[in-house]
């Protein structure tokens, strides 16, 4: 006997039980909204306007694009330089921000896999 195909032609039965019947509401809003955490407050006009705008990595804008991907040097793409307060790396930040220096007894409980603290 093969349990699989029995288990298999066995009618499944679900273990939620949903009270009343399926309704999908009549009025939905799909209209666009701004997020409440926008800070422009605004819809962008379209998303060629919003493009014209966005940076990363360097400016969006199709001028760039226009004789191939790769044929120009990053450099060439524009400056990317952080705002004041910004930093990129963490070796950037202030040396209070830097990370602390590993003690011999922690290194120890790390390749021991924190056996050498219980003896």
């Amino acid at each position: 006997m093969r349990a699989t195909i029995s288990l298999y032609n066995a009618a499944r039965t679900p273990l939620i039980r949903f009270v009343g019947k399926r309704s999908v509401p009549k009025s939905v809003d799909h209209t666009p909204r701004v997020h409440p955490a926008s800070p422009a407050g605004a819809l962008p006009d379209s998303f060629a306007a919003y493009r014209a705008k966005a940076q990363q990595h360097g400016p969006l804008g199709r001028a760039q694009f226009s004789s191939g991907i790769g044929s120009q040097p990053g450099s060439a793409l524009g400056p990317i330089r952080p705002q004041s307060g910004e930093f990129f790396d963490r070796a950037e930040l202030p040396a209070r921000f830097g990370r602390l220096p590993w003690s011999a007894a922690e290194i120890e409980a790390v390749e021991t896999g924190g056996a050498s603290m219980l003896a």
